[in-house]
């Protein structure tokens, strides 16, 4: 049975993912050791999943560990979640991420993936990343990482280029673009078959299939409709203009382009609201509650992608799934080398992605000028060089149609003093 560590267990990510795993057959015997270094996290998530698995009945073992290199060696597997700093969505550093480069005038919504918020919450997560790699690459070398850490793509490319670890970088984004379509449309879940690649947070739908039949026009008909066209007003303007429709929510894809957020005006169209940074974190997981009246908690599959990869490996019965790996020729129109999001298997063999070929050529040009801050970021870390963090931010789409590029590094300087003591690495 498999060894399966969860780094930053205390994140939403420690419960739904065990819970996925101990609800497959062939998983219930695993070993599950779940990592966390805020100990009463780690305490309630652990006395959780262990609740689970006693009210179920399931053979596996549940262990805990404060140190994620104590739970390490013997590891097949290693999924990461963690947030370096402090909370992922409250309270410094992130509210610095959000309220200095708002002050300036770029308006973002979430702020982990790309932009200003985005390289800096990379700059501050890849030393840690890139220790877990270190750690994996002495105590469990043959061990697959599984991330789901955001920035997504600039993490999987740091992986991928900075160590020599298996990985793949995960995301439900396809998964609940698909739930959404088939609302929009009206056609099961069920009946609907895609093939969608691009980047993480900006793939693209380029199959929309019921039954082996094209249904692209229903997203169309769809996109008539007032009342649906309100639901996902940047989704649809950008299917409109460019021809298919694209991963990830309107409120996220709005910070990944310039035309929806550079002014009031514009987000007032598209409904798009500012991000309220609270200054503490939402202390409302159900594995926080504690005493005898607490839950007893279900073993009820989410549509993420982890525990059925690991259970592909495991029996090597195939799966099929959306992953972000290198491009290697995978999608001829991207940059050779960067990140790409697109369908892969996994077997007993371990993952293999699969060959698109080119995008449609404008979906392609998005997307490279997103890969191009990933790729400036990327060498930031690896290079130790903090005049290519600069580089990234000014090339960000956002960022250049809001500012100067004096007021860019402004802003920069701003939130790197902000950050200062998270950066340290650079000046070593």
């Amino acid at each position: 049975m498999p060894r399966i560590v969860i780094i930053g267990a205390g994140s939403g990510f420690g419960s739904r993912l065990s819970f996925d795993i101990l609800s497959r057959e062939p998983l219930r015997g695993a070993t599950i050791v779940l990592a966390d270094i805020d100990a009463a996290r780690l305490e309630a998530v652990t006395a959780y999943v262990r609740r689970a698995v006693e009210a179920h009945g399931v053979p596996a073992k549940i262990e805990s560990a404060i140190d994620h290199r104590d739970a390490l060696p013997g590891a097949d597997f290693v999924i990461t979640s963690v947030s370096v700093g402090g909370a992922a969505y409250a309270g410094y550093p992130f509210a610095h991420e959000i309220n200095i480069p708002r002050k300036y005038g770029v308006d973002q919504s979430v702020g982990d993936t790309l932009g200003p918020g985005g390289v800096f919450r990379f700059l501050r997560t890849a030393p840690v990343q890139l220790g877990f790699c270190r750690d994996m690459e002495d105590l469990c070398p043959d061990a697959l990482l599984l991330n789901y850490t955001n920035p997504m793509g600039m993490l999987t490319w740091l992986h991928s280029e900075g160590s020599s670890v298996r990985n793949v970088g995960l995301c439900h984004s396809i998964q609940w673009t698909m739930h959404e379509l088939a609302g929009y449309t009206g056609i099961p879940l069920a009946e609907i078959t895609h093939w969608v690649a691009g980047i993480n947070h900006q793939a693209w739908v380029l199959e929309f299939r019921r039954r082996g039949q094209d249904a692209y026009p229903a997203i169309r008909q769809a996109m008539e409709t007032p009342e649906t066209f309100a639901k996902d007003r940047v989704r649809f303007e950008m299917m409109r203009h460019f021809g298919y429709f694209v991963t990830e929510s309107s409120h996220h894809n709005s910070e990944y382009l310039p035309y929806f957020r550079r002014t009031q005006e514009l987000r007032d169209e598209f409904h798009l609201e500012s991000r309220q940074v609270p200054m503490e974190q939402k202390a409302d997981r159900e594995w926080m509650k504690t005493g005898p009246d607490a839950p007893v908690p279900e073993l009820a599959r989410s549509n993420e992608y982890a525990s059925g990869i690991i259970e592909a490996l495991v029996t090597g019965v195939p799966l099929r799934f959306n992953g972000n790996v290198m491009n290697t020729g995978l999608i001829t129109n991207l940059p050779e080398g960067c990140c790409v999001e697109v369908p892969c298997v996994a077997d007993r063999e371990g993952v293999h992605p699969c060959h698109v070929g080119p995008l449609p050529p404008p979906c392609a040009a998005l997307n490279r000028s997103n890969v191009a801050v990933q790729e400036l970021a990327v060498r930031a870390v690896l290079d130790r060089d903090r005049n290519a963090a600069f580089h990234a931010i000014a090339l960000d789409p956002l960022t250049a149609s809001c500012l100067s590029l004096a007021k860019i590094r402004e802003m920069f300087e701003e939130m790197w003093a902000a950050e200062r003591e998270l950066l340290s690495y650079f000046d070593e």
